[in-house]
């Protein structure tokens, strides 16, 4: 399976290095300083500007709550119940 492009959906993975460029400086290649996180500020932000969902996540949640409640040890998982009436 062809790998996509984490900068380009609409672009097959060519290895061409742009996702591992730093946000700090373009001419240096990320090497994790965290220096873009560490700026000082009291708090960071990331702004989430579209959530994919397929469906995977909803389904393994699922299987994990009927393995759960088989065994009866769902008591961690109490804030994921439906809370309606």
């Amino acid at each position: 399976m062809e790998k996509i492009c984490v900068l380009d959906e609409n672009k097959i993975c060519d290895d061409c290095g742009e996702c591992n460029v730093c946000d700090l400086d373009p001419n240096k290649i990320c090497d994790n300083c965290m220096k873009c996180v560490h700026t000082g500020a009291d708090y960071n932000a990331i702004e989430i500007d579209e959530i994919i969902d397929d469906g995977t996540a909803s389904e393994a949640f699922e299987q994990l709550r009927k393995d759960l409640a088989e065994t009866n040890e769902d008591t961690p998982f109490d804030c994921f119940r439906d809370q309606r009436p």
